[in-house]
């Protein structure tokens, strides 16, 4: 098995979150879902887990954030080009996501950030790797 990272954020809902995952294109994993939790799958070797509160509190003592208001990790994503990360920012507002920062060109970085239903961050990006070779 290769070595893969699993992103365990805790959810209020996990129907709706599912749904929300499933519009930006994650794929579900039915094999490790559950009505506790929700197995969305993002590449070969990345995988995010959405878990119900209580289920979440199996795996710690510590208080669980309201990501809406607190900031307890920013998570970042990276596209092929920018109309990939275009098209992932219309998928999320589309599904009822916010976009606390739009979608910016800085040259070599193009991406923003997007807010899941419970306010988990995911950055954006696509990096211009001319414009990087250029810059050196």
């Amino acid at each position: 098995m290769p070595k893969s990272i699993f992103v365990n954020l805790p959810v209020c809902d996990l129907a709706r979150s599912t749904a929300f995952y499933a519009a930006l294109g994650f794929g579900k994993n039915p094999q490790f879902s559950n009505d506790q939790a929700s197995a969305m799958v993002w590449s070969d070797t990345i995988c995010v887990m959405l878990l119900t509160h209580e289920f979440y509190r199996t795996f710690t003592d510590k208080a669980i954030i309201d990501a809406a208001t607190t900031s307890g990790v920013l998570l970042c994503v990276s596209f092929d080009s920018r109309e990939a990360v275009d098209g992932f920012h219309a998928a999320a507002r589309g599904a009822g996501g916010r976009e606390p920062r739009p979608v910016e060109d800085r040259t070599i970085m193009y991406g923003g950030a997007i807010e899941d239903p419970d306010g988990h961050v995911w950055e954006t990006v696509w990096m211009d790797a001319s414009a990087m070779e250029n810059a050196a």
